[in-house]
């Protein structure tokens, strides 16, 4: 098994809210792979948001914590990702929704009587999983992060939650102001899309499968900082970004990714929720 990783934040100097790790359970013929990106909540402007003018910054109107948690994005996302791996790793007998569900319970209750679990806005994640043995390889996708399998006939099969994607168009029907609160207020909504924040429910909505671990030859598991290099850019598709993936590396795609964004600064041509995102792709061969 060979693994190649990358990762940047979006903005130098502020924290990566990106997780990624991988174990390689002792005595076994296998492995588990996760992948999260928090989620940053909105930027809304301190007076436009009705905040009290000498409030730390990033508070909430009120001078509460930003997202009613003390911890932050960063925070949460290494601790539901460690946890997440960990069960993985040692649950083989669990499924994978239900890894999930374990992990967030756990994070949740290491938080529950410091932040206020119940805010809209409470640290959330997507969630990128695989774990293989020498019979299969299991993947579970939640929200906008991406998984590429790789075949050993040479495929490329993208593993994608596409909910959020399928309210583009709506939104795009709404006047350009309104688009951004529109979407979220049908983030973890019926009808809308979904990510792991404290309700370990929301593992049962996560894409799963399986596939025989003899027609698996790669795993690559992206953040949606390295997919906008198919989704936003369109510098190919998914079998191109994987072939860079595989052929140049996890860092030259980021690097493609920060070009891309720096010839487009104010998202004139090519238009996305931030100028730059944090960016993390793990390449694993298995």
């Amino acid at each position: 098994m060979c693994i190649q990783a990358a990762t940047e934040p979006g903005v130098p100097g502020r924290p990566n809210e990106d997780f990624a790790a991988l174990a390689v359970p002792a005595g076994g013929d296998g492995g588990a792979l996760v992948l999260l990106d928090g989620v940053t909540g909105p930027q809304v402007p301190a007076a436009a948001a009705g905040a009290d003018p000498g409030a730390e910054p990033g508070s909430e109107p009120g001078g509460g914590p930003p997202g009613g948690c003390a911890h932050g994005v960063a925070w949460f996302a290494a601790r539901l990702g460690g946890a997440l791996l960990e069960r993985c790793a040692t649950a083989r007998e669990s499924p994978l929704r239900a890894c999930l569900a374990d992990a967030i319970s756990r994070s949740a209750d290491a938080h529950r009587t410091a932040c206020d679990l119940s805010h809209p806005r409470t640290p959330q994640a997507t969630v990128v999983c695989a774990r293989w043995d020498a019979r299969e390889v299991e993947y579970l996708v939640l929200s906008d992060s991406v998984l590429l399998i790789e075949g050993t006939d040479g495929s490329v099969r993208p593993v994608l939650d596409s909910r959020l994607d399928d309210l583009r168009p709506a939104a795009r029907r709404l006047p350009r102001e309104r688009r951004a609160a529109w979407i979220e207020s049908l983030r973890n909504a019926e009808g809308g899309f979904f990510t792991a924040a404290a309700d370990p429910a929301v593992a049962d909505l996560a894409v799963t499968g399986t596939v025989a671990r003899d027609a698996v030859h790669s795993l690559a598991a992206l953040t949606d900082g390295v997919g906008r290099w198919v989704e936003t850019f369109r510098l190919g598709g998914w079998a191109d970004l994987f072939a860079l993936l595989a052929d140049a590396g996890p860092r030259e795609a980021i690097r493609q990714v920060r070009a891309a964004e720096a010839a487009d600064p104010d998202g004139a041509a090519f238009p996305r929720g931030k100028a730059h995102d944090d960016a993390t792709a793990v390449l694993a061969r298995l």
